[in-house]
């Protein structure tokens, strides 16, 4: 089984990175496929592919990879530029789909259909604590944040996925330490010159984090501060009440989106504890308790952030 680094020649960001992989060096000679052509790492469970459409609209890229090339993947991590409206230069990451956002079944305008999400990499919150150690070693958090997102976007895959970007314009989509630091983040969590478990720790219980805005700073704590692998994380705009009423279970596509967000993440983490954490200052009282008590009914412990922490 390996990890598929995908990168699009479409995507300024993405190709900056994509350089920056192949500079790590330890690449056997390329191949071709239908797709794009690939490397293979010499540690053996690392492929480098590049492709020509955006990576966003790339649907089941992962099973067409593993058919045309008979290699095993069981996690994606896609190289991309990160766009926001204020610009802000960032170096970020995210889990993918299109959570809560109705109507269900129709494509979403950045890929994606609305409704699905897509299993997380479970290499999530140890690519973000080591690309946390690393950018502040190399004084990049001078210039950039250093975050974590929600679960947004395209494309569908059956595949545990992850974005690692570079954001927001392109000034810094063409910064190569940045990108150097992002690729030696990948290479030292994937294990590529060896010791695979030094950051990653496939054992540890498993968060999901529910409310909060799209970057997420209290479940970035979170993470930041402990050793907890990471599901899903659900922005407040994702889960949408139907019904203010506090005298009875309120409707809406919520409970369907935090019911998904357990059921993705738990194929990520098939024998890990999950947890979850809520921004509980993002909910009034009443979406709060529905949705704890939902999550009860799924299962899973609701822990708050102190009593993480002093674990």
């Amino acid at each position: 089984m390996g990890v598929l680094v995908l990168a699009s020649k479409s995507d300024n960001a993405s190709m900056t990175l994509y350089d920056a992989m192949k500079g790590l060096g330890g690449w056997r000679e390329s191949k071709s496929s239908p797709l794009g052509d690939y490397y293979i790492h010499e540690c053996g469970s690392v492929y480098l592919l590049l492709i020509d459409r955006l990576h966003i609209k790339a649907d089941n890229i992962d099973l067409i990879f593993s058919e045309d090339t008979n290699l095993d993947v069981d996690d994606v991590l896609i190289l991309s530029k990160h766009v926001s409206g204020s610009n802000t230069p960032a170096m970020t990451l995210h889990a993918i789909g299109i959570p809560g956002a109705l109507p269900y079944g129709i494509k979403g305008t950045s890929g994606g259909i609305n409704g699905i999400i897509v299993p997380p990499s479970k290499y999530f919150a140890s690519l973000f604590r080591r690309m946390d150690k690393l950018a502040r070693d190399r004084k990049l958090d001078d210039y950039f944040d250093i975050t974590l997102e929600t679960t947004h976007h395209g494309p569908i895959l059956e595949t545990p996925t992850l974005y690692i970007e570079i954001g927001s314009t392109d000034k810094e989509w063409s910064r190569v330490d940045v990108a150097e630091c992002w690729a030696e983040v990948i290479s030292d969590v994937l294990g590529m010159k060896g010791q695979k478990y030094r950051y990653f720790n496939p054992k540890s219980d498993v968060m999901i984090g529910f409310g909060g805005g799209h970057y997420a700073p209290r479940h970035k704590a979170i993470i930041v501060n402990s050793d907890f692998n990471l599901g899903h994380v659900i922005a407040n705009y994702s889960l949408v009440f139907d019904q203010i009423s506090e005298c009875e279970t309120p409707l809406g596509p919520w409970s369907e989106c935090v019911e998904n967000a357990v059921k993705s993440t738990r194929k990520s983490f098939p024998n890990n504890k999950i947890f979850a954490h809520l921004d509980r200052k993002s909910f009034r009282g009443w979406e709060r308790s529905a949705i704890i008590q939902k999550l009860n009914e799924l299962g899973v412990e609701v822990r708050r952030g102190k009593q993480i922490l002093q674990r």
